[in-house]
């Protein structure tokens, strides 16, 4: 009996029947069965018992891709590097095991978006093939390098494919690392492969391109649906901004902040709705770049806690407490049942007395911490325990501590970390601005 491989066409017989299909590999624990996909495009498990032959058909045929290319030139438009790490946006279907893979490389997404070549001049590299759930700091330090070539190269905005469990993340890591940008550096995901009907790729990577050609934006941001509609996205602050739903399109939402922009790249349309840095190509780009041994811990507030999930985080350099609230954790003996609580609040001193930055951030998401309001709280800032008035999102505050842990001194960032540096504070949370 044949041993197939992965994308193998096989023919199977049983006692009662034969089936013709594509194999697919099967988990461990499932290794009763064996799996194909019929032309149908249905999968079928077979139980290996059963079989009385296996044998294969056609032989898989491995791809060969190119890593680089470049789309036609034309000295009438600008030029647009994109640089290619990853995710959904540059993954698809792969109809052999039923699967999403990240497999196009920067040529073949490329090809599947015809309307670029009216709007400027592409350059595509691929930096790195990783599902955003996998990045680690020293990911963002390899992403921040290859944008200062591209500028260095004179490319007049740079555009990032990632994948989006992680995007905001990986968005404000880059508006902390990198100062006096001359040009636009947009961050684009897809919920959905490039490859399928109900795609978000085509709008928002379209939608990108189109802003970079059109506007003077200069800085980092977000492009991404706006709607669940397929019209629209806009742009985002890298530090302002969350994934709010697992598969949606427009799953990326502003948080205490308006949208910078509104693109419509089929009708044309752009609006700024947000403040932003436009271009001078006087600027001189620079980076800032993560520790990747920094070690930064976060946090969930919850009923019920113990103090050892605290006392978890001594060996680390910071942590971010996802507050409730206005900006609580248990901390304080109320009755025979919370003495727990007193012992957290040891804790956390423990933390903050061993050198560990120690910073409070709002699990309500939207609005601002006020840690002045509650004597539980006024106790807790006692301690050093950082963040009050703090609008920053908890991925936010987690990426910025990280940063300045890995560039100044323990004393300068516990100051710095309550200053507003690249627009990640506001002085005013208006109503407008909730649910946006």
């Amino acid at each position: 009996m044949s041993s197939p491989k992965a994308g193998d066409k096989v023919e199977i017989a049983t006692k009662d029947e034969t089936f013709e299909g594509v194999f697919i590999p099967v988990p461990e624990k499932e290794e009763d069965f064996v799996l194909l996909k019929l032309d149908s495009g249905y999968n079928i498990g077979i139980l290996r018992k059963r079989i009385q032959d296996m044998r294969i058909i056609e032989k898989a045929v491995p791809k060969t891709e190119k890593a680089e290319t470049k789309i036609g030139v034309d000295e009438k438009l600008s030029t647009i590097s994109i640089l290619h790490t990853g995710g959904t946006i540059a993954s698809k279907v792969d109809y052999k095991t039923g699967g999403v893979v990240a497999k196009f490389d920067a040529a073949e997404m490329i090809s599947l978006f015809p309307e670029l070549s009216a709007m400027a001049n592409f350059n595509s590299r691929l930096v790195g093939q990783i599902m955003s759930e996998e990045m680690r700091f020293a990911h963002y330090n390899i992403i921040a390098k290859e944008i200062l070539k591209e500028i260095e190269s004179g490319a007049d905005g740079i555009i990032v494919t990632h994948g989006t469990d992680t995007l905001h993340y990986s968005a404000a890591a880059l508006g902390f690392m990198l100062s006096d940008l001359p040009v636009p550096v947009i961050l684009v995901g897809a919920q959905r492969s490039s490859d399928r009907g109900s795609t978000d790729a085509t709008v928002n990577l379209l939608s990108a391109a189109y802003f970079i050609s059109n506007s003077d934006f200069s800085g980092v941001g977000l492009c991404m649906h706006d709607s669940s509609g397929d019209d629209s996205a806009w742009i985002l602050s890298p530090f302002n901004c969350r994934k709010m739903h697992a598969s949606r399109r427009d799953a990326f939402r502003p948080i205490n902040r308006m949208p910078v922009a509104r693109v419509n790249y089929r009708k044309k349309f752009l609006a700024f709705e947000g403040r932003y840095e436009p271009r001078n190509k006087e600027k001189k780009p620079s980076a800032k770049y993560f520790d990747e041994h920094i070690k930064v811990g976060i946090i969930k507030t919850h009923p019920n806690m113990y103090a050892d999930e605290f006392e978890a985080y001594k060996a680390f350099d910071g942590l971010v407490i996802e507050g409730t609230g206005l900006g609580h954790f248990p901390s304080t003996k109320v009755d025979d049942f919370s003495a727990e609580n007193r012992r957290i609040f040891h804790a956390v001193e423990q933390l903050v007395q061993n050198n560990v930055v120690v910073v409070m951030a709002p699990q309500t998401i939207y609005g601002r911490l006020q840690m002045n309001v509650y004597a539980p709280q006024r106790e807790i800032q006692r301690i050093g325990v950082l963040g009050h008035l703090s609008d920053m999102t908890v991925e936010t505050t987690f990426i910025k501590l990280a940063f300045l842990l890995s560039n100044y001194p323990r004393d300068e960032v516990k100051k710095l970390m309550m200053e507003n540096l690249k627009g990640e504070l506001s002085e005013r949370v208006t109503f407008n601005e909730f649910l946006v």
